[in-house]
């Protein structure tokens, strides 16, 4: 018999970034709080602490991962036999990577609301330095919330960061004179995805591949035209390969080859490593290599070309 989904809201940010004080109200809320078993995951020791007796009918639990190699599926599922919860809140630490939350989170643990805190007063200084987790915490969170901003702030700095790891994430700015504004700022893409072919510059492949994955169905029969590295595998079905890029995400650690599928028929003469210029019909389709279902491009033209400037793609 299958388990009862279990909802998960989870708080992100670094220390310090108000990520307890927004836990607490949310709990104490009974908007969102209807006295349900609730079970809150501390994953860093914060400065203010949590009180469960003033949650609606006080069905709080408070359960502590003080490392995070101790953040397993049987840690996860040890807590859901204890305390019977029907929903879970995590307050994440902001040095851990969120992949090791999401590997250890039993399969019946659905990730509801993924909300990030920011103090704007730090928040440039641990994206200068710590850009891999910057990144990391962004990529997925629906919010970031920039609280303690200076009234009068260009918050173009800040918005120019959560574009570069995501489209869709809303973006909220709290100010210090309780004032709540929420980014409006538009940025259309860099190329015309209703033009009879999409034509990508050598400098837009990175936001290509990101507005596809976020956007998928929009490029379902278009016709696209693009520079890429090829790429062959055995695991392909024969007259398939692989076309893209090297992607720098955040930093020079988080660099890896990001490409298509690409149907060019049996006798194409395309090798690892050739650059070539393609144009080709996107249709969505299950192949090798997605593991699963995603954009294919039927060949209809090609030419064999240098590398691009700056051979790997970035934001």
């Amino acid at each position: 018999m299958a388990k009862k989904e279990i909802p998960v809201y989870l708080f992100t940010g670094f220390l310090e970034a108000g990520k307890t004080s927004l836990l607490q109200e949310t709990l104490e809320d009974p908007a969102f709080n209807a006295g349900e078993r609730t079970l809150v995951l501390l994953c860093e020791e914060g400065v203010e602490e949590l009180d469960p007796a003033t949650y609606p009918g006080k069905e709080g639990y408070i359960e502590t991962v003080d490392k995070e190699e101790d953040l397993t599926p049987a840690a996860l599922a040890s807590f859901e036999r204890k305390h019977r919860m029907e929903r879970v809140m995590v307050e994440y630490n902001g040095m851990w990577m969120l992949d090791t939350l999401y590997r250890a989170l039993p399969s019946h643990w659905a990730v509801y609301q993924e909300v990030m805190l920011a103090d704007a007063s730090t928040f440039m200084t641990y994206n200068d330095n710590m850009r891999q987790l910057t990144y990391d915490k962004l990529s997925s969170a629906d919010p970031v919330i920039f609280n303690r901003m200076t009234p009068g702030a260009d918050v173009m700095p800040f918005h120019k960061i959560v574009r570069a790891a995501s489209r869709n994430c809303g973006i909220i700015y709290e100010y210090t004179d309780k004032t709540i504004k929420t980014d409006e700022i538009v940025d259309p893409l860099p190329f015309d995805v209703n033009a009879p072919v999409i034509a990508v510059a050598d400098d837009d492949f990175a936001y290509l591949f990101r507005d596809m994955s976020e956007n998928l169905s929009a490029y379902d029969g278009k016709t696209i035209s693009f520079k890429g590295l090829v790429a062959k595998d055995k695991g392909f079905p024969k007259g398939m390969f692989a076309l893209g890029r090297m992607l720098m995400f955040c930093c020079a650690a988080d660099t890896s080859y990001r490409a298509f599928a690409v149907e060019c028929g049996d006798n194409a003469p395309f090798s690892t490593g050739m650059w070539i210029h393609a144009v080709g019909k996107i249709s969505l389709k299950t192949c090798p290599l997605y593991q699963g279902r995603g954009p294919v491009l039927t060949l209809l033209s090609w030419e064999k070309t240098t590398p691009p400037e700056r051979p790997v793609a970035t934001f």
